[in-house]
């Protein structure tokens, strides 16, 4: 019995070695760039163009993190997209959240005509909306700030509806049941319990739009002219313009700015992966 179990074990790690191995062969292809790129930007300007090419710098260039803050505001970049994705993360869980749970919780004439109307809206190309956004913003004199990339999030977004709303129909109704009795108001219950609750699936928000707010170029090429007030997106551009040559600085710049979304990832991937497949276990 004992050698069956011994048997039966290692069977279970090699199945699992196997899988393993497979995973990483499958990752290679997807790594090779994040690789290359890491590397690039740890070269000197003549170890780019060698061939065969070399992934393991020869001396390592670490002073291309340095040159980077010379040739362009980099910290300026940065505090602006840091403001753009934090404000439009607090603006999208919050509004999002709510209309979400107002939807699976409550239950009003018309309510699935809406959501179905909400929905519809994920088909319609943003190039559509571009130019009457536009206009709406300028006769506001929201143009050159940042209001056009911030407030709309606070209006809720329908991708994130749709998520948040299929993690509020696998919380027990009976949880909310007893907090109403208590005497907690719906308003109580969202904000106490269903938020507390939900928090693979405010993860998962979060990092879709962390990852959207952050790399963002569209919305502060229209809305944005003021150096001063442009995002990563737009300096990695015009960096590029100005100096097309400088490859190692281009690398060392553009790894700095995916650095942080790496980050964020691996921080709530946990939660993220969680709140991806709880989400749809049930409409």
């Amino acid at each position: 019995m004992a050698q069956y179990y011994l048997k039966k074990k290692w069977r279970e790690r090699i199945k699992i070695g196997v899988i393993l191995l497979i995973l990483l062969i499958g990752a290679i292809p997807f790594l090779m760039p994040l690789v290359w790129l890491i590397s690039t930007s740890l070269k000197t300007t003549d170890q780019i163009f060698t061939y065969p090419p070399k992934w393991i710098p020869k001396p390592v260039a670490w002073r291309n993190y340095i040159e980077i803050f010379s040739y362009m505001p980099f910290l300026s970049y940065f505090k602006n997209t840091m403001i753009i994705t934090v404000t439009t993360l607090i603006g999208v869980i919050l509004s999002s959240s709510l209309i979400a749970y107002g939807f699976a919780r409550i239950k009003f004439f018309g309510s699935k005509v809406l959501f179905m109307v909400l929905l519809s809206t994920i088909m319609l190309p943003p190039q559509v909306t571009m130019i009457p956004l536009y206009i709406l913003f300028s006769k506001l004199k929201w143009v050159d700030t940042l209001l056009p990339l911030t407030v709309p999030y606070f209006f809720g977004n329908a991708f994130f509806v749709f998520l948040l709303k299929q993690f509020f129909h696998t919380i027990p109704v009976e949880l909310e049941d007893a907090a109403r009795i208590d005497g907690c108001t719906t308003l109580g219950i969202y904000w106490r319990i269903a938020m507390p609750l939900c928090k693979p699936a405010l993860a998962a928000v979060a990092i879709f739009q962390f990852q959207f707010a952050w790399s963002d170029f569209m919305g502060p090429l229209i809305y944005l002219s003021s150096e001063e007030k442009k995002t990563l997106a737009l300096g990695l551009q015009n960096f590029l313009t100005i100096h097309g040559g400088e490859w190692h600085l281009l690398m060392a710049a553009s790894t700095l700015m995916i650095l942080p979304v790496i980050l964020v990832f691996f921080t709530a991937q946990r939660y993220f992966i969680r709140g991806v497949i709880l989400s749809g276990l049930k409409g």
